[in-house]
């Protein structure tokens, strides 16, 4: 198994519906001539990078989806967000097109994609289901998938459900494959807390009073084990305010350290054998998902390497973008010369 410790001083056009390419942080709007991407908008968003964005239309709504620098000749990546309810955050990874196309998608009832009209379709297979229509419908014949947290499990079940053979690799960031395993973790992060604020998780989960106490406490752990910048950028303050508390909520519960919805009994760790393509795990080394958890994983898989970024957390990508960009930016490579 290889183990690496990073220690650093320091297309044609895809069918989406009314969809936009974006010039530069709003120098220009225009409109171009699509193959079934009706009303399309492009931003350029610094020299080198265009952004495209636009809808899927599925039977339960548009989803939102984005492609920067769709033109590259590499393989192309899909960002799987975290959650679950969260939303696509491009920062970093969009940086990543300057060799192959990135495309981001927002899940059903997250960010701008439409609302479910039906709740129960927020759930873990339907989501398997949409992956796998978004795939199909962007027509990527071969492609990386790149999830963050619970997007993880997302691409892992998928893999495990649809037998994919276009998926080439995949990039799970902070990954959550196993809810035990995850609530193993945070109770350990929580042990590295002040008593006070453990006293203030356990009381609050115990009598189901998810107030004032509780907040206080969660955004203290959040600095530790979510994100170590100080303060945060607006983008991920941004992310967090949008997040559908309706999908986390029915999905994974009200506690951020207990598993009570529909995911409680999710593991795959039994199952990871199975997938069989080139895995690369990274983790913050005070990330939510615990280094030696990542590294079980890592076991698991029948191929895979690990990365731990150091002065970094669950959000390592934007805390230590240079040393992720450089990890990823190196397994893509080897990928492509398989």
């Amino acid at each position: 198994m290889r183990y690496v410790i990073i220690d650093i001083d320091i297309l044609p056009l895809s069918p989406f519906c009314d969809s936009h390419v974006v010039h530069s942080s709003i120098i220009h709007i225009s409109y171009a001539a699509t193959d079934g991407l009706n009303n399309s908008h492009e931003y350029v968003t610094d020299r080198y990078m265009v952004m495209r964005e636009g809808f899927v239309k599925t039977e339960d709504g548009r989803i939102w989806c984005s492609v920067y620098g769709e033109h590259t000749k590499g393989i192309p990546l899909l960002v799987v967000h975290g959650g679950p309810g969260f939303i696509s955050m491009p920062q970093t990874v969009s940086d990543l097109s300057a060799e192959r196309p990135v495309y981001f998608y927002d899940q059903l009832g997250c960010g701008r994609s439409d609302r479910a009209k039906d709740s129960n379709r927020y759930s873990l297979h339907a989501y398997v289901d949409e992956l796998s229509r978004i795939i199909s419908e962007l027509h990527l014949r071969e492609l990386v998938l790149v999830g963050f947290s619970w997007g993880c499990g997302l691409i892992c079940e998928y893999m495990l459900l649809k037998r994919p053979n276009n998926v080439k690799g995949l990039i799970l960031s902070g990954p959550l494959l196993s809810s035990p395993v995850w609530e193993m973790d945070q109770r350990e992060n929580i042990a590295k807390m002040p008593g006070t604020l453990i006293e203030a998780i356990e009381e609050s989960e115990r009598n189901h009073d998810y107030g004032e106490r509780y907040q206080h406490a969660m955004i203290e752990y959040y600095k530790r084990f979510v994100c170590r910048l100080d303060p945060w950028p607006d983008y991920l303050r941004n992310a967090m305010e949008s997040m559908n508390n309706e999908i986390y909520l029915k999905m994974w519960g009200q506690s951020e350290f207990t598993v009570t919805g529909e995911l409680k009994d999710f593991d795959l760790l039994p199952r990871l054998h199975e997938i069989k393509v080139p895995v690369l795990l990274i983790c913050g080394d005070n990330d939510e998902a615990g280094v030696k958890s990542v590294k079980d994983f890592q076991t698991a898989f029948g191929d895979a390497y690990m990365a731990v970024i150091p002065y970094s957390s669950h959000m390592h990508h934007i805390e230590q973008p240079e040393i992720y960009k450089t990890i990823v930016n190196s397994f893509l490579r080897d990928l492509q010369n398989r």
